[in-house]
Formats: C-alpha cells, sequence, structure tokens
C-alpha cells in the first residue's frame, strides 16, 4: 500500500489531502503520476501532476507523522484568517457605522441657510 499527500490548488481553504492507493504508475518522462484504486471491482485511474504530490510513500508511519503536522499547521493557519476575517468584519462596521453618523448628522443641518443644496427646493 502507498500513501499520498496531494496539494489542494482550486480549493480556498483545504491545501492538502492524503489517502492511500494500492498502485500508482510514474515515469521520467511524464508530467502525471496516475494512481489506480479499486471501486466495487473495477479499476479506476486518476491523474495527478507530479508537482502536486507533495509525498508518495509506502511509509505509514512517517505519511500519518507527515499529516499531523500539515494538520496542525493548516489549523494555525485557519485561526489566523478567522481572526483576521473578524477585525476585519468589525472595521467594516466601525466604517459603516461612523459614515452613517457623518451622513446622518449632514442631513440634519443640510436644511439651513448656508448649505448650498440643489434638492432643497424638490
Amino acid at each position: 500500500m502507498y500513501y499520498v499527500i496531494k496539494r489542494q490548488r482550486d480549493i480556498p481553504m483545504t491545501t492538502f489531502i492524503g489517502f492511500r492507493v494500492p498502485k500508482y504508475i510514474a515515469s521520467k518522462n511524464n508530467e502525471n503520476v496516475i494512481f489506480e484504486f479499486n471501486k466495487n471491482g473495477k479499476p479506476i485511474r486518476k491523474w495527478v501532476k507530479k508537482e502536486d504530490v507533495v509525498l508518495l510513500t509506502d511509509n505509514e508511519q512517517f505519511f500519518n507523522k507527515t499529516m499531523e503536522k500539515f494538520k496542525d499547521l493548516e489549523s494555525t493557519q485557519k485561526k489566523l484568517v478567522d481572526e483576521a476575517q473578524e477585525k476585519l468584519n468589525q472595521s467594516v462596521e466601525t466604517f459603516t457605522e461612523t459614515m452613517n453618523n457623518g451622513l446622518d448628522e449632514f442631513s440634519e443641518i443640510k436644511n439651513s441657510s448656508d448649505i448650498p443644496c440643489q434638492l432643497k427646493n424638490l
């Protein structure tokens, strides 16, 4: 049995996946690795670019240790992103409140005679 860690490039916030595969085909002249799975007794092949394969090993213990390292790293980064998103949301809310207060304040005084506004007479 072989163990694979594959980089995920097209799914935001999911940067890698790990899986077991009974067989693979690779060559120096090809940019892809072919992983062969069995589903309902039929072989299914999936092509993966070599550059997206982070780890291909037959050492299960090393695979598990590496997966845990990546999971911990991903978890830490997701927490940082969540904190940054919360700060961004707070900043947007503060911006919106400040701008709305400024606009409301101006709306209250725009009817005074010293503010030239074309909409006063409409």
